[in-house]
């Protein structure tokens, strides 16, 4: 397969369960993080290779004798290029997008990890061809019987952390700086994603990620302190059913492979063949004396939840909100700006671009160009 994103925290743990189940790795792709990507060669010998910039050509471990691809252009040709069925896409932001576009075009799969694919692009994706890792649309899958056909449901909830201001004044919140908005409450991530998670947009990209992989928009969120409980889905009978697990990316990781590959599920016991029972691809959950509760998202706190709506009645929106989004928080950790100023201007872009239309990638990227420029003036 394909690793794109391979030095990120998705691209490591894809490494650790493609060593765990003797998966052979055609094509690593790692940005400019060439010290790790050393090691990755050494460990799974891929062919070639895909980095950021031709200047780090030099660096690269000597013992790698296969193709070195460069930039964008070069991602996209390895996936022209490569034999594998299967491209994990973990890239960060909207270089994702065209990665995408270009291996389901391909005829390849793609276990998606890049939220910005189907935030920004999803009206140009064949979604048959998709396979989500996100946690919560991994949870959505397993609780509908991933390809088979499920019962009819009412709705679809998804969960959040509450990310890192979910307990303070509201009246302190907008004053923030972005070192206050990196101490997640449950765990280190990366810092964009951390943000996202503090003003919420991590949560309205998911929610439009499940409006695409799933054809409906009966969709919600709430938050779930523990992050034990990924997904719950509704069903027509009146039925509800939650999806608990410890949070760990491996375990959605190890399924988007096995069904990207076209492999039976017993492939992931496949390892243990001594064993009765075998052992968890994730530690198992100790739910045991747990307080679990569902709170609502409310719009005092995240502001920006208030887009939720907007963005299910004209999901292209979802361009919009991306592009204004990278271009405020990029601002925000740069202490350009405060926490609540990359709301406002988020907010603001939102209205000026309320109504958009494109057909085509060019289009798409055209106007994502747009957005980004009227953004960064109203720094």
């Amino acid at each position: 397969m394909i690793i794109l994103g391979c030095s990120g925290s998705i691209g490591v743990n894809a490494l650790e369960i493609a060593k765990r189940f003797c998966l052979e790795i055609e094509v690593l792709g790692a940005g400019k993080n060439i010290s790790l990507l050393n090691k990755q060669i050494s460990e799974h010998h891929p062919k070639a290779i895909a980095i950021a910039d031709a200047q780090d050509i030099p660096k690269i471990t000597p013992a790698f004798q296969g193709k070195i691809y460069i930039g964008k252009e070069g991602i996209l040709q390895a996936i022209l290029d490569s034999k594998s069925k299967l491209v994990l896409n973990a890239l960060t932001g909207f270089l994702g997008l065209e990665p995408t576009l270009c291996a389901i075009h391909c005829g390849k799969k793609v276990a998606l990890a890049n939220k910005e694919s189907l935030v920004a692009g999803g009206e140009l994706i064949d979604i048959s061809k998709i396979i989500p890792i996100d946690s919560e649309h991994f949870s959505l899958s397993y609780l509908l019987g991933f390809p088979k056909t499920s019962r009819p449901f009412r709705n679809l909830y998804i969960t959040a952390s509450g990310g890192a201001f979910r307990d303070m004044d509201l009246n302190e919140i907008p004053h923030q700086n972005a070192l206050n908005a990196l101490k997640h409450p449950n765990w280190q991530m990366g810092k964009k994603i951390t943000i996202d998670s503090a003003t919420m947009v991590n949560k309205l990209f998911e929610i439009l990620e499940a409006y695409w992989l799933f054809g409906n928009k009966n969709i919600d969120a709430f938050i779930e302190r523990n992050s034990h409980i990924h997904a719950l889905v509704e069903f027509w009978d009146g039925s509800v059913v939650a999806h608990f697990a410890n949070a760990n990316m491996q375990l959605p990781i190890a399924y988007a492979i096995q069904l990207g590959l076209g492999l039976p599920e017993s492939f992931l016991h496949s390892f243990h063949t001594n064993k009765a029972i075998p052992d968890s691809i994730i530690s198992q959950l100790d739910f045991q004396n747990k307080n679990y509760q569902l709170q609502k998202i409310e719009s005092a706190r995240y502001p920006l939840w208030n887009l939720k709506s907007v963005l299910l009645e004209n999901p292209k929106l979802g361009l919009v909100l991306n592009a204004a989004n990278e271009i405020a928080v990029e601002a925000f950790l740069q202490d350009s700006i405060s926490f609540g100023t990359m709301t406002q201007i988020v907010q603001d872009s939102m209205q000026t671009f309320n109504k958009i239309h494109f057909k085509s990638k060019e289009e798409m990227i055209a106007l994502d160009q747009e957005v980004r420029d009227y953004t960064r003036r109203k720094l």
